[in-house]
């Protein structure tokens, strides 16, 4: 079973919260970039820009690097496996409480019906 590490499913879930990182997420898969790139493409200033990847960047999610005087930014090498664990053991659950709550619904559906044979005989 995957254990989950709680600061890292906040950083996580704080990172993918804000549009405008996951926005950035999905630029960068489609290659690297520098942050005045990102800022331009996004309508930000550049340290507006910084704030947003540096979030991404302590979630594990993008890592940059600095060359000369331009800092570019790449997809980091973890996965959001965990992520998507944690996620799914939570659906797992929600889908068995509604099947339950299904099976309850059908249950009274079934009681009033036979209760309402019952009054016209």
């Amino acid at each position: 079973m995957v254990q989950f590490s709680s600061a890292r499913l906040d950083a996580s879930f704080a990172a993918l919260s804000d549009a405008t990182r996951r926005g950035v997420l999905e630029q960068l898969e489609r290659g690297d970039a520098s942050i005045t790139d990102l800022a331009d493409r996004f309508h930000m200033t550049l340290t507006g820009m910084k704030k947003h990847v540096s979030v991404l960047e302590h979630a594990g999610l993008v890592v940059t690097q600095k060359v000369g005087r331009v800092r570019t930014c790449q997809l980091g090498a973890r996965s959001l496996e965990a992520e998507a664990a944690w996620i799914e053991k939570r659906r797992r659950l929600w889908e068995a409480r509604f099947d339950e709550l299904d099976k309850i619904v059908e249950e009274l559906k079934q009681k009033e019906k036979a209760d309402g044979r019952k009054r016209r005989a």
